[in-house]
């Protein structure tokens, strides 16, 4: 018997033997994919399994190599994100394609102008529409705002209500929780779940299991380009998920020594640091962290905490305020110099400051420490001695490449952020600045970077965890601080909290 919440007799879409090739690599390997009408569907699938390859093919971005697709029973090509548009198909990507200062209604406006005596742009009809849709689909949208001016979860409902607004009925949601506070979740959840019970098609690609369970009707699941099953989310859980996703048993829960905080590691006094506007974007700041404890840094984005990474790893100039690594001031030296009293950095973004894309595997990893003798001599690599070490690395942090001579480039996500991390922590850092560590990685990934982190807690590293995944800080942090508007509103022992009160102290409540 069916525990569908949605009627499976009206397939809108149907994707039949997908293939894609990228030269001799294979992203889809003969990949099917149903879809009905009101069905939420969620597509899972470990970094580089093929989920977003196949979605950029329903929306036109990709030419499959080989293979058909069907929307409400006709064979279709769609060419590009135009056609499919015209077909109905809509996509929110993980990086909204909003402008900062247009206004909601000149968003949506874009590129499907409404005119009124053939050049006039038709203003009042398009916002008339807007606050029609808004209101059907309880998105709660007022056309006139200014996006700047807009909270991350209210940008994510505009980019729903231009796809809406653009006549999709199958809607294309690219990691829609990623950078959502637990109340714009629930939030969001509640949308995606009246979209169903309107007749929309709903695909989420995501890696968060906790939400398949909580929204999905059915979850098709892919590894290494190929389709591993398909199952109904109600006789499902997410264990199950996990092992089908990745092909082994997953833990979920990092083990942890007994927290036994060491002498303080990293002190932040009264931090001041401007972001690119001249703003102050970290204000009068004071923080401790010491040796043997996680401590996370839990905001919404866009609150500091990318500016207090950039100051305290020295990235960017700071205004004023002191910075100390085991007592010794560090807020005038340089990155070399900060480095050398031990602190290490993995960074938000790992194309921009962590990796070279453009560089060998082995290259990155010794971007640290190329001056070191067993890498150069009078400025001249050994490059033999650093395929060596490059091979020892892959094999301890299980990196999974082709050749060692192949560009980071190639890799997935997730096996860049290996590489990253095993460089870091390969320096024996005393102070370790994690920031946004599992951003976009599946379950597997996530799995290997927990550990990781907690293993240099374990031998009383100190560790900076700033993530907007309140799972992950509430799972592996000893201590938990609180920053909004630049300023740390409180610290809490991980016991102590629960995600809701964090995400009210987030948003500048409950304090």
């Amino acid at each position: 018997m069916s525990k569908y919440s949605f009627s499976p007799n009206e397939e809108m879409v149907e994707m039949k033997k997908i293939t894609k090739k990228f030269g001799n690599f294979i992203a889809n390997d003969a990949v099917d994919l149903e879809v009905y009408k009101g069905e939420i569907h969620a597509l899972l699938g470990e970094n580089g399994a093929g989920k977003s390859t196949l979605m950029n093919i329903l929306y036109g971005l990709y030419t499959p190599t080989g293979g058909s697709i069907k929307i409400g029973g006709k064979e279709v090509k769609i060419t590009s994100p135009k056609v499919a548009i015209e077909y109905g198909i809509g996509m929110v990507h993980q990086h909204f394609m909003l402008i900062p200062v247009f206004t909601v209604l000149e968003n949506i406006m874009l590129g499907c102008e409404s005119t009124v005596y053939g050049s006039f742009i038709d203003k009042e009809t398009v916002r008339e529409n807007l606050i029609k849709l808004s209101k059907e689909y309880g998105l709660d949208v007022d056309p006139d705002m200014v996006v700047a001016d807009l909270s991350v979860g209210m940008q994510q409902r505009i980019e729903i209500l231009k796809a809406l607004y653009k006549g999709a009925d199958v809607l294309i949601l690219d990691e829609p929780t990623a950078v959502l506070t637990p109340q714009e979740i629930d939030s969001l959840i509640e949308i995606i779940k009246n979209l169903g019970k309107m007749g929309k098609s709903i695909i989420i690609i995501t890696h968060k299991l906790k939400e398949i369970l909580a929204v999905a009707d059915r979850c098709t699941v892919i590894r290494t380009g190929k389709k591993i099953g398909v199952v109904n989310v109600s006789d499902t859980n997410e264990k199950e998920l996990a092992s089908m996703m990745v092909g082994r048993e997953v833990e979920f829960k990092v083990k942890k020594e007994k927290y036994k905080p060491g002498k303080v590691s990293l002190e932040i006094r009264d931090l001041v640091v401007v972001d690119n506007r001249e703003q102050e974007a970290v204000n009068k700041l004071n923080l401790q962290a010491y040796e043997g404890e996680i401590l996370g840094i839990a905001g919404i984005d866009g609150n500091g905490q990318k500016e207090l990474i950039e100051g305290v790893f020295g990235l960017t100039n700071i205004k004023s305020g002191e910075i100390k690594i085991n007592g010794q001031p560090i807020q005038n030296e340089n990155i070399n110099s900060r480095q050398h009293v031990g602190l290490c950095l993995i960074p938000e973004d790992r194309h921009k400051h962590g990796l070279v894309l453009d560089f060998s595997i082995y290259e990155n990893f010794i971007l640290n420490d190329y001056k070191n003798p067993k890498f150069s001599k009078n400025s001249i690599l050994n490059i033999n001695n650093i395929k060596e070490f490059s091979k020892k690395m892959v094999e301890k942090f299980d990196i999974r490449l082709n050749h060692i001579e192949d560009r980071a480039a190639v890799l997935s996500g997730g096996n860049q952020q290996k590489i990253i991390i095993a460089r870091e922590v390969t320096n024996n850092p005393n102070v370790l600045i994690a920031a946004q560590p599992t951003r976009g990685l599946d379950v597997g990934a996530i799995e290997f970077v927990h550990k990781a982190l907690v293993d240099q807690r374990n031998k009383g590293k100190t560790v900076i965890l700033v993530s907007y995944e309140l799972d992950e800080i509430m799972s592996l942090s000893d201590r938990i601080a609180v920053i909004y508007e630049g300023e740390i509103v409180g610290i809490y022992k991980g016991s102590e909290v629960d995600e809701y009160r964090l995400g009210l102290l987030m948003s500048g409540g409950d304090k």
